[in-house]
């Protein structure tokens, strides 16, 4: 009865377009809730409860070809059978598809649907829903049964658990999962083309520049019969991270807190001073025919891109630290081996220099990964919060993301860890298995030297020297946000989505536009986006910063 009330009242919210929602003083438990949470807390013995419990836990479905059911593998049944017998908790899992993850999440949490623990990336869309009374306020639990949750607060801490605590109000709607390691982008090139055609590995923006018109120039060399399938430097549809270290070298390497903050409702640095300057590169590059000709008909979960890479027609890209080696056997790496020779590798590189000469990266603090939450439906906060703690061990961690000797890794003769290739069941179908460590984001075996030793010999199929680099540049010349604790952002509320497809069109528009037309195409992109609500996120950003630091532009 609950549930269906709940999902009438957000379904009634949302047909009136979201606005006028009640505010965040709005509880997410009632007295005969509160009074069910203190009777579940009395039931507990020995850490488990007098009669079983049922939750249902969000799991993301990446739809990977050869992958397993992400509801039912070994590595739910671990936690199934683990849960169970440690807490008397079963646990159902709930697939929400990874590419359309946020509005996925908005449908289930309207139609009182959503499971028992939801995961987000889009911390607006949870905001939204908690001033509709639809997602459970986290503080009175945290101060209720904290202390009970051990490995939980062991391995978040308070940065991570309270990262998103309101000063102002108290409330706390989320907790955000860690980073393990917060290593974000690289660039990776070609090494076999940049040995055929004599180069060097670039160091700057100008050999980069060279190389990928060399990839051009020698395309027949390079690729022979396939020569009109060279794409010099690839960049998705989602140009602001897939050019985001050619962007991050265009902004002031000396932006103070506030103007970053103000402008960082987009995390894809849309309106960063500097962006426009590093759209125009591109913009140059794709009239020189060194980008890919077709990179905006297509769209997250695509694998026409990754397919190209895999194929060898791809000379440069920028993307997540680690991604030609992800996906043992299917891997860019394993898979450009296998098709086009033992020599064929992308190595990163380190070349996008800023105004003071270095390779500057923005990286997040081990918190603004994705975010938990409970909505309001959520019968069982204890058992729920339960669940997170037993995930949060560090020995759980550790088998979820290695799984069995022998089977998905094997131990070295220095005691590093080197996973293998797996098959059937034992698949991962996310990298260190990251869609069920939901509070942790990268490889963590409990023992930070094991870790960073074993690192490099993380991914199956790949050479661990050219891990081993990637992990290097990744962690050169790193800037990690900081925590701006500033109230509610309310013009902020359900824009998430809305602007970043206005953002996705503003740079997809740009960098094909013809160079004479890109100031035009550009600045009215950008006057477009601000009027659809970016402007009013800069304004009260910037009101509110003031409010909290003064005159001061920085949070320190």
């Amino acid at each position: 009865m609950k549930k269906r009330l709940v999902a009438l009242v957000l379904a009634g919210a949302m047909a009136l377009g979201m606005v006028g929602c009640g505010g965040s003083s709005e509880k997410s438990a009632d007295t005969s809730k509160e009074s069910s949470e203190s009777a579940g807390a009395s039931e507990l013995v020995d850490g488990k409860f007098a009669e079983t419990k049922h939750i249902t836990v969000e799991v993301y479905d990446r739809g990977n070809d050869g992958g397993t059911d992400p509801t039912d593998n070994m590595y739910t049944e671990y936690i199934k059978k683990g849960m169970l017998e440690d807490h008397n908790v079963e646990v159902e899992f709930v697939a929400v598809p990874r590419w359309t993850e946020t509005e996925e999440i908005n449908n289930l949490l309207a139609s009182g649907g959503a499971p028992d623990i939801c995961l987000t990336y889009s911390y607006p869309t949870i905001q939204t829903y908690a001033n509709m009374g639809g997602v459970t306020d986290l503080k009175p639990l945290m101060d209720q049964y904290g202390s009970e949750l051990t490995n939980l607060n062991d391995w978040l801490g308070d940065t991570n658990i309270y990262w998103d605590l309101d000063d102002e109000k108290g409330t706390l709607w989320a907790i955000e999962g860690k980073r393990a390691n917060n290593r974000r982008i690289n660039t990776f090139m070609r090494k076999d083309w940049l040995d055929k055609l004599g180069l060097e590995e670039p160091k700057t923006k100008e050999e980069f520049y060279e190389d990928i018109c060399a990839f051009r120039d020698n395309a027949k060399e390079l690729l022979g019969k396939d020569a009109d399938k060279m794409v010099p430097f690839s960049v998705s549809f989602d140009v602001g991270w897939r050019a985001a270290l050619l962007i991050e070298s265009e902004m002031d390497p000396d932006i103070t807190d506030k103007e970053f903050y103000i402008n960082g409702f987009d995390d894809r640095k849309l309106t960063q001073n500097g962006t426009k300057e590093a759209m125009k590169t591109l913009n140059k590059w794709y009239n020189e025919g060194l980008l890919w000709n077709d990179f905006a008909l297509y769209t997250a979960g695509d694998s026409t891109e990754d397919d190209m890479m895999k194929a060898g027609y791809v000379g440069a890209f920028q993307h997540n630290w680690d991604y030609p080696f992800r996906g043992g056997d299917d891997s860019i790496q394993a898979n450009l081996k296998r098709i086009v020779g033992d020599d064929a590798k992308y190595v990163a590189v380190d070349c996008f220099e800023n105004s003071k000469g270095e390779t500057l990266k923005y990286v997040d603090s081990t918190a603004g990964d994705r975010k938990i939450f409970f909505p309001t439906t959520n019968d069982e906060p204890l058992a729920s919060l339960l669940y997170l703690d037993w995930i949060s061990a560090p020995e759980h961690i550790k088998y979820l993301q290695i799984g069995d000797e022998g089977v998905t890794h094997n131990v070295l003769d220095d005691g590093a860890i080197e996973c293998i290739a797996a098959t059937g069941d034992p698949i991962m179908n996310s990298g260190n298995n990251i869609d069920y460590t939901i509070t942790c984001n990268g490889l963590s075996l409990g023992d930070e030297d094991l870790t960073l030793l074993s690192m490099a010999h993380s991914y199956p199929a790949c050479d661990p020297a050219d891990v081993q680099q990637a992990l290097d540049y990744a962690a050169t010349n790193n800037k990690i946000a900081k925590n701006v604790k500033v109230p509610e952002i309310v013009a902020e509320n359900g824009m998430g989505e809305a602007l970043s497809s206005k953002r996705d069109v503003v740079f997809d528009t740009a960098l094909a536009a013809k160079p004479a037309d890109f100031d035009k195409v550009w600045d009215q992109g950008i006057a477009d986006y601000l009027s659809a609500g970016g402007q009013a996120i800069m304004d009260e950003r910037t009101e509110k910063f003031e409010a909290k630091y003064g005159s001061s532009t920085s949070v320190e």
